[in-house]
């Protein structure tokens, strides 16, 4: 079954084909209603790749670095050039399975009537999708069915990761730069969380708060793969953050799970939050990070109910600690990176000894 972000963009395309069909029966009498799902299909594809950084992403990032009148003009002509280059497209195609009478400069020119239409379409998809990357995707999806506007009970995994030194961060560089670093820092937490079918459901202060349907995140340790995941993709761009911000990245994670109530809250502005003990402890295994001197923490409830750590990932218990706020000391266990195989020599042979890196000194 495909994750539910790949239903969402299948379901805008299906909506861009539609718009196009829509067309081709209120202006051109349904002549060819092919010609006219194949016209709505190009023009969104070539928009939506744009407006998702697929093609001249580089170009949008400058884009979106402009004055704010200024942005607006240059990105609606930005938009007019690519409904222009999906008129094109569709046009060529449409010519060449000869769903048109028209001569090929025919079928790829744009109209006035044509480009408003797209315009007005477009604009009313980028909206949805503006909404959906706002508060989430999954979030999104449940608020327009209403799942949750009643409370539910389930059962669900918390993946809570706080910036490390954010504040000394600020205080060195000034908010502004502070708001930048954190920004970029959790733009860098999206692909890795939605590889892993996460929802990045609420930012809080300098922690992203992540979370799965218990089933998910067990299925092949998502919620596990999900943190080193994260970890390995600042790793990889160290480079750029240290040109950019004179500093890489250190994150702290803490993983729980248990059951929780979902529920619609709100008024003039809704959201959904989650109540019940499990979150209050997974924010407590967070600060209990810095006393045991680890950067990952999950707890032996979570770490009994997963089918496998990840290759290459190992626990290593910590032991039960008291939580404030808890009756009950917590069994908790540090996640680590298994090293390679060491190789000895003993007695004139060798032997295979097995070796473990701590993720401080992975990471």
């Amino acid at each position: 079954m495909l994750p539910p972000h790949r239903w969402f963009w299948i379901l805008i395309l299906v909506a861009c084909s539609g718009a196009g069909l829509l067309y081709d029966l209120l202006f051109a009498n349904g002549a060819s209603p092919l010609a006219g799902v194949i016209y709505g299909l190009a023009v969104g594809s070539t928009t939506l790749a744009f407006d998702r950084g697929l093609i001249f992403g580089g170009l949008q990032a400058r884009l979106r670095q402009l004055p704010a009148k200024i942005y607006v003009l240059t990105a609606e002509l930005a938009y007019v050039l690519m409904i222009a280059s999906g008129i094109a497209l569709g046009g060529l195609v449409v010519w060449a399975l000869g769903l048109t009478g028209d001569a090929l400069r025919d079928a790829v020119k744009i109209t006035p009537r044509v480009l408003a239409y797209s315009l007005a379409v477009s604009a009313m998809l980028v909206f949805v999708i503006r909404m959906r990357d706002l508060i989430g995707g999954e979030v999104f999806v449940n608020f327009l069915v209403g799942r949750y506007h009643r409370p539910v009970r389930e059962d669900r995994i918390f993946l809570f990761l706080d910036v490390v030194g954010s504040t000394a961060f600020a205080e060195t560089h000034g908010d502004l730069k502070a708001q930048a670093y954190l920004g970029a820092v959790f733009a860098a937490l999206a692909e890795p969380v939605r590889r892993n079918h996460g929802s990045t459901d609420d930012y809080i202060g300098d922690m992203a708060m992540i979370t799965w349907p218990m089933e998910r995140g067990l299925k092949d340790a998502r919620c596990v793969a999900c943190v080193f995941d994260v970890l390995d993709r600042i790793e990889a761009e160290a480079a750029a953050w240290q040109a950019r911000f004179g500093v890489v990245p250190r994150l702290r994670a803490a993983l729980h799970g248990g059951s929780i109530v979902t529920a619609e809250v709100g008024v003039d502005r809704h959201k959904i939050a989650y109540f019940g003990d499990t979150v209050n402890v997974t924010s407590r295994i967070e600060a209990l990070c810095r006393p045991l001197g680890t950067e990952i923490l999950i707890s032996d409830d979570l770490l009994a109910r997963l089918p496998r750590l990840p290759e290459g990932i190992h626990a290593r218990s910590l032991g039960a600690h008291a939580l404030r706020g808890r009756g009950q000391p917590l069994a908790v266990s540090t996640l680590e990176r298994t090293a390679p195989a060491l190789e000895v020599s003993e007695g004139g042979r060798t032997v295979t000894a097995p070796s473990a890196v701590p993720l401080a000194a992975s990471a």
